[in-house]
């Protein structure tokens, strides 16, 4: 397959373009040109990696330069559409995993897109590792004697490890876990937990930790010193998770646990530094029948034993989301009844934050660790409110209605939201937001299945604040659009206020609506129409007709 690589050029002409749109209450920003002799904060320009976007239609996949874009407001192309079935970046960013519809399996160099390696394997499903070393693949077994699960060295495009799996969940798959740093790997199997030398898998099996019915396994992210297990309630046993070191010498005893009664299923996420555990437990059943969907509470473990419960949360409620901090210091929640609550705590389970109340269901932190952004998807109506954790004040609000996946770049300026497909068929788009909420590049489609970032280390980037204070001290001239003239605008407040949602319309309320505004002339949106005015305006006069004839003939009476 020929790849082509067209690396944009770098000039020293900066856009930024903001489109406001309807429903934004971010502070308006208007489009700007700067032209400068030097680039501001040259240095973390020039060691700052350039963002890039995989986007996947239908007919393949390609590759976008990120924001920010050029003069047309256009991102540029650094890799045109190529066929493939899938697509899918390493946690690091490194390797690009293409599979294609002859089953064939292309690992590429992200920064280059040349091919390192093509695997001809028949699969049900594959995997990369963190950093792009090994792909895993799963392909469907009659005989225990065939090992179906087979672990492949990319660089020399040998099978290093090959096991037996009778099937495929999201607990065992990927069947061997790597560490962030790839510096762990470890495998679930019945009763216990195997572990292997990731440098060297001929070594076979290093030691075993033995779990009496464990069911699913995290490894801690960075660095990966320890591993979580979740035991499942059996004959009156409540269930648990437990913690445990990855060193073999210190796997005597577990360093946490708790129990819980009333759990189908948990959540395991481990903070960025491997020190504190966060639990999502869900029951199928709601005892108290207040929810359909079951319960859910959230436990929090650290990996020291100075904090094994439950988080205290002031609302009763599903658990919506959870996710930390990049840093690992805070951690965000959204729970309880609609409209739900979201609230910041600390590593000591302290709340921090609170972030009031509304139609929210998904969190996302800031990769930069300074700014979240609150959002309620699905099933919501999309609205979305981006908030200042260190000054504590609302930047923002603004809605981006049926968005399936959402996501902030890596330097921390952008957030991205994407309507795909399977999950939706119609309206499928891309759209970008600034840091505060504005809408400034939308793009739609006739049919999306994928929108990701390119991975990269947010430590690659300079700060937010450093960047806002660079663009700030730049001498501005505003770009008048063609036959207007340069006109000012008063900035909106720093925090203003979130947008009350509109009432929810049944969809035959609103057909009902258009059907009433074609017969009479009305309009759906609650506007008349010029017709409909006009016969309003005949009718009222009628009516003054009326009551003038009947006034006179009651006069005349008397």
């Amino acid at each position: 397959m020929h790849v082509c690589s067209r690396l944009p050029k770098t000039e020293h002409k900066f856009s930024v373009a903001d489109l406001q749109v309807k429903g934004s209450t971010a502070a308006p920003i208007a489009r700007y040109d700067f032209f400068l002799s030097k680039p501001p904060m040259a240095a973390a320009v020039g060691t700052s990696p350039v963002l890039e976007i995989l986007v996947r239609e239908p007919d393949g996949y390609s590759i976008w330069n990120g924001p920010p874009f050029n003069n047309s407001n256009q991102p540029g192309i650094k890799l045109e559409k190529v066929p493939c079935s899938g697509a899918k970046f390493s946690e690091d960013g490194s390797r690009l995993m293409v599979t294609k519809t002859d089953c064939s399996i292309s690992i590429y160099d992200s920064s280059t897109l040349k091919e390192i390696r093509c695997f001809q394997i028949p699969h049900v499903a594959s995997a990369l590792s963190p950093r792009g070393t090994y792909l895993q693949t799963f392909q469907k077994s009659t005989t225990p004697q065939e090992k179906n699960v087979v672990l492949w060295s990319v660089e020399t495009g040998d099978p290093v490890y090959q096991q037996f799996q009778k099937n495929m969940t999201k607990a065992t798959w990927p069947s061997i876990r790597f560490t962030a740093d790839e510096a762990v790997a470890c495998r679930l199997a019945t009763n216990e937990i195997q572990f292997f030398d990731p440098a060297d898998f001929s070594k076979g099996i290093l030691h075993r930790l033995r779990i009496p019915g464990v069911a699913a396994v995290e490894l801690s992210k960075a660095p990966g010193s320890h591993v979580a297990a979740f035991v499942p309630e059996s004959k009156g046993s409540p269930a648990s998770v437990q913690i445990y070191p990855c060193d073999k010498e210190l796997q005597s005893q577990p360093l946490a646990r708790r129990s819980f009664f009333r759990c189908s299923t948990v959540q395991l996420n481990w903070n960025r530094g491997s020190t504190g555990l966060l639990v999502v437990v869900q029951a199928d059943v709601d005892k108290t029948n207040q929810s359909y969907y079951g319960e859910s509470k959230l436990n929090y473990l650290t990996t020291d034993g100075t904090f094994e419960g439950l988080v205290p949360l002031k609302k009763e409620g599903p658990i919506h989301d959870v996710q930390w901090s990049f840093s690992g210091k805070e951690f965000a929640v959204v729970y309880g009844f609609m409209p739900a609550n979201a609230t910041i705590f600390d590593k000591k389970c302290k709340p921090l934050l609170e972030l009031g109340s509304g139609p929210y269901n998904t969190i996302r932190w800031n990769p930069k660790g300074k700014l979240l952004c609150l959002a309620g998807f699905g099933n919501l109506p999309g609205d979305m409110a981006f908030w200042d954790f260190v000054d504590k004040k609302q930047l923002g609000t603004t809605r981006a209605e049926c968005s399936v996946t959402s996501e902030w770049s890596a330097d921390g300026h952008y957030f991205m939201t994407a309507t795909t497909a399977p999950r939706l068929q119609v309206d499928n788009c891309i759209k970008f937001f600034n840091y505060n909420g504005s809408l400034f590049f939308k793009k739609m489609f006739d049919k999306l299945f994928q929108a990701d970032w390119k991975p990269e280390s947010p430590e690659k980037f300079s700060e937010i604040a450093e960047l806002i204070k660079s663009v700030d001290s730049m001498k501005v001239e505003e770009t008048k659009s063609q036959g207007q003239g340069s006109t000012s605008k008063k900035p909106a407040p720093a925090n203003p206020p979130a947008k009350k949602p509109a009432a929810y319309r049944p969809p035959h309320a609103k057909n009902a609506a258009a059907v009433q505004a074609e017969l009479f002339g009305g309009s759906s949106t609650g506007e008349m129409s010029k017709n409909a005015l006009k016969n309003k305006k005949k009718r009222e006069k009628q009516k003054e007709k009326k009551a003038t004839e009947a006034a006179a003939a009651a006069s005349s009476a008397t």
